[in-house]
């Protein structure tokens, strides 16, 4: 049985690809993009995004005869693969990011542009970025940029876009009832946007913390950070569980893109079998039982 890769570990993987120099709302909504995807069953990750100009230089080099600042990356070895120079590039300002699609056991790259590709470009677009599969001249469907209407020289210049977060359309329904649900019992005052965010992650912290208290009375301050206090309060969840903690371990299972089945506080054969899943993709003991090591799983 395949065991589909986990929505945290290609959000892992992304953040660890894009690199430190991004624009906050580009990459912020490029994360949305994955989450996006992955709620409509596509394993999408980020490959590449911010790019230094001495790393420009070299992909500029492979193919041709090349110097910047004095040193030589020429590399006749490999084909071309782009005409961006240093500095031509929006990669270079953080403002560009690369994707593919991957198997669902997130171990193989499927470099294929088909409808799940062009599904995944069309979120993207939706979030406000450009794709690359769109232009005229040379297709590069991996690509998708956010300019904030700058071209490369007034970047060059100095000059800072004002990009602002997209208003997008309304995600996973699913996500969007568990908002309005954590909103209701537990005054997290969150959006009702169907994306998991830190936001929503903050707000079901603060729905266990809230019910460890009222349950096991164990004094936690409600604050949503998820730390070693909160971590050493949880209790083991198993089937037959019937409760409000059982709730919030439906929600952050289907969060994590593993379904339980009816979010209805009864852990029951899908829950179950939601959580094995889950367990068994995170590498901790598969047992069933929701306890220390897979509380802290979903929220460390």
């Amino acid at each position: 049985m395949t065991v589909k890769v986990a929505l945290r570990t290609l959000l892992e993987r992304s953040v660890k690809k894009m690199g430190k120099g991004m624009n906050p709302v580009v990459k912020a909504s490029a994360l949305e993009m994955v989450k996006h995807a992955y709620n409509e069953g596509i394993t999408v990750q980020i490959s590449a995004g911010y790019r230094s100009l001495e790393e420009q230089a070299n992909l500029y080099g492979q193919g041709r005869v090349y110097s910047y600042k004095g040193k030589n990356y020429s590399n006749l070895a490999k084909p071309i693969v782009t005409n961006a120079k240093p500095g031509q590039s929006y990669h270079n300002y953080g403002l560009a990011i690369d994707f593919f699609i991957v198997s669902d056991d997130g171990r193989r790259a499927i470099w294929t542009v088909n409808s799940k590709w062009q599904r995944v470009a069309a979120i993207g677009k939706g979030l406000g970025f450009k794709w690359g599969g769109d232009w005229s001249s040379f297709k590069d469907y991996p690509h998708l940029e956010m300019t904030g209407g700058l071209s490369y020289t007034q970047l060059q210049a100095g000059k800072e876009p004002h990009i602002t977060s997209p208003k997008t359309s309304k995600g996973d329904g699913h996500i969007i009832s568990i908002q309005k649900t954590l909103n209701g019992r537990y005054k997290t005052n969150i959006e009702g946007d169907g994306f998991y965010g830190p936001k929503t992650r903050s707000a079901l912290i603060k729905g266990l913390q809230t019910e460890l208290n009222k349950q096991f009375n164990k004094k936690l301050i409600v604050d949503g950070k998820w730390g070693p206090k909160t971590k050493n309060a949880t209790v083991t969840i198993k089937k037959g569980a019937s409760c409000n903690i059982t709730w919030i371990l439906q929600a952050a299972l289907y969060m994590e893109g593993f379904n339980p089945g009816p979010l209805d506080g009864v852990f029951g054969e899908k829950t179950g079998t939601a959580l094995f899943k889950y367990q068994k993709a995170s590498k901790i003991s598969a047992d069933k039982l929701a306890g220390k090591v897979t509380w802290n799983e979903l929220f460390a």
